[in-house]
């Protein structure tokens, strides 16, 4: 999840005293009337987000202004920038009139941001679908998770506010089930096993993230070995939280980092001569160039629907050209169940 952060973004601090009792009861539209360039949704969000205080104390949305209220209000500048549709294909895996489940290419980032302002898959969703939700701001409209860059799968999209309200409050409680198939470095020695340890910024690369246990938030990654061929391990994971780089930091830390991880690991192409000896073949093409890392299922309770439902992805082709090699030349050791 390697997006932009919010510190990145420019906020403005507004100091507002509540003159006569107004004739609005709720604080969220009370600050809607009061920036009408935002949505009412979007507030919402900043006053659950704690960027709101009232007297100096979090409030709850509902929450009634009275006479005489301080309330202090972080709000993010305006940007001329808006997200630009642009024809660039999908491969749509699920779609209703509420949510879209797309499955994410490699060398795709989720939505704009420095560095990325084209080609992202806001900008692909937005030419293909034209009413997503902004209940994440104008320039991540329908976004509710996200997946690094190279990392390919399932990923949610949401097109109406308030069903993308009830699947954020889903992320944020971790009651959303997510499957990852990894290709990892090394022979995973245990079957399976909870990897319990906290992951915060890396103390001098500022682009990654690291196990930190003076700093770092509380992680969780349940791991099962699907299969060991040669020097390397099929693993699916399963995270219990939602930290940036979480998998790759994962199995970095347990000694297996994954395949082709630039930032984690060796980072370094992988051709089908590195295993046979052979010199590379001036045309000859990589198995995989980045990391092995595929969000291959994910499960929610759908709020408009009122039922759980699981999407799932097929594996990318490099990731499964690279498995495919393996089992060639080194066998097929323990099948998956």
């Amino acid at each position: 999840m390697s997006d932009q952060k919010d510190s990145e973004i420019e906020m403005r601090v507004y100091d507002i005293e509540v003159g006569r009792t107004p004739k609005i009861q709720r604080l969220d539209a009370y600050l809607s009337a009061r920036f009408p360039d935002y949505s009412r949704t979007f507030i919402t969000k900043l006053i659950k987000d704690d960027k709101v205080k009232v007297d100096g104390e979090s409030v709850k949305p509902a929450y009634t202004p009275a006479t005489g209220d301080k309330i202090v209000a972080q709000v993010p500048a305006l940007v001329e920038e808006t997200v630009e549709p642009e024809d660039i294909e999908l491969e749509i895996a699920y779609e209703d009139e509420w949510i879209l489940v797309i499955n994410k290419p490699s060398d795709m980032v989720v939505h704009p941001s420095r560095g990325h302002q084209s080609g992202t898959l806001v900008n692909a969703a937005a030419f293909y679908c034209k009413n997503l939700s902004d209940y994440g701001g104008a320039l991540r409209p329908g976004i509710v998770h996200r997946l690094d860059r190279d990392t390919t799968g399932a990923i949610i999209m949401v097109k109406d506010d308030s069903v993308h309200e009830a699947i954020a409050q889903q992320f944020e409680a971790r009651t959303v089930e997510k499957e990852y198939l990894a290709v990892c470095e090394g022979t995973v020695e245990l079957d399976a096993d909870l990897i319990d340890a906290p992951i915060g910024k890396h103390n001098r690369a500022k682009e990654k993230m690291a196990v930190r246990h003076d700093l770092g938030k509380p992680a969780q990654t349940v791991y099962k070995v699907a299969e060991r061929i040669g020097n390397y391990s099929v693993v699916r994971c399963f995270p219990r939280s939602g930290r940036t780089h979480q998998i790759r930091v994962h199995m970095k830390h347990i000694g297996h980092p994954l395949v082709g991880d630039a930032q984690y690991g060796s980072g370094k192409a992988i051709f089908k001569s590195d295993f046979t000896g052979e010199e590379h073949k001036p045309l000859e093409q990589p198995l995989i160039e980045r990391q092995a890392l595929h969000a291959r299922k994910i499960k929610i309770f759908h709020p408009a629907k009122e039922q759980f439902m699981e999407f799932e992805t097929p594996v990318p082709n490099d990731i499964q050209s690279f498995i495919d090699v393996l089992r060639e030349l080194y066998g097929k050791k323990e099948k998956e169940e």
